[in-house]
């Protein structure tokens, strides 16, 4: 089957306490040929750790570390490789940056947020989970200004609740959704 350039991405961002998000919802989302979800997730630098495989083994759709002019197709997963920023060109491949951390992340959730924003409008859907500090505020007030939509998860059911409550503190999203119910929400918001 030939792969099909995605017209819709979902990009999910997180911090301390979000892998375990991740971990949950993966096996219970279904993707159609115009969805890719985008993964941007803190970890350090020289955190070789296989986070593409750890996360293969919870869903059947294809998970891929996202590398330099990388077609952004759907019904795949992409991970923003470690110690740089991801972005979306306007042909809907993906850029690697290595300049400074913005939040004193690299990879920056705002950086990605505002890419995706950029390049799909209306068809980005943010949704940011747990986290220690204020990376992906400026991000979904960024995606709201391109008519995309906004997902929290309810600090309530964060590991660590700084980063969805510093984002509602600033903002309005769409949801505010516990973790057991964003891959429901993934499901029912794909593009037919």
């Amino acid at each position: 089957m030939t792969a099909v350039a995605a017209t819709q991405v979902i990009v999910i961002g997180g911090s301390a306490g979000s892998l375990d998000v991740i971990l949950k919802v993966l096996p219970d989302i279904r993707l159609n040929k115009h969805t890719a979800i985008i993964i941007v997730l803190h970890r350090k630098s020289s955190d070789d750790s296989p986070l593409v495989e750890l996360l293969s083994y919870k869903t059947t759709l294809p998970v891929k570390e996202a590398e330099e002019k990388d077609l952004i197709c759907g019904q795949c997963i992409y991970v923003a490789p470690s110690d740089y920023h991801l972005l979306i060109e306007r042909d809907h491949t993906f850029s690697v940056d290595f300049s400074e951390k913005v939040n004193y992340s690299r990879p920056s959730i705002d950086i990605t947020f505002q890419a995706a924003a950029e390049i799909y409008g209306e068809n980005t859907i943010a949704i940011l989970l747990s986290g220690a500090n204020s990376d992906g505020t400026s991000g979904l007030q960024e995606v709201q200004r391109y008519q995309g939509k906004t997902v929290i998860q309810d600090p309530r059911t964060a590991e660590v609740s700084y980063m969805p409550q510093y984002a509602l503190n600033n903002l309005t999203p769409d949801e505010i959704l516990a973790d057991d119910q964003i891959a429901d929400y993934i499901n029912r918001q794909q593009q037919a």
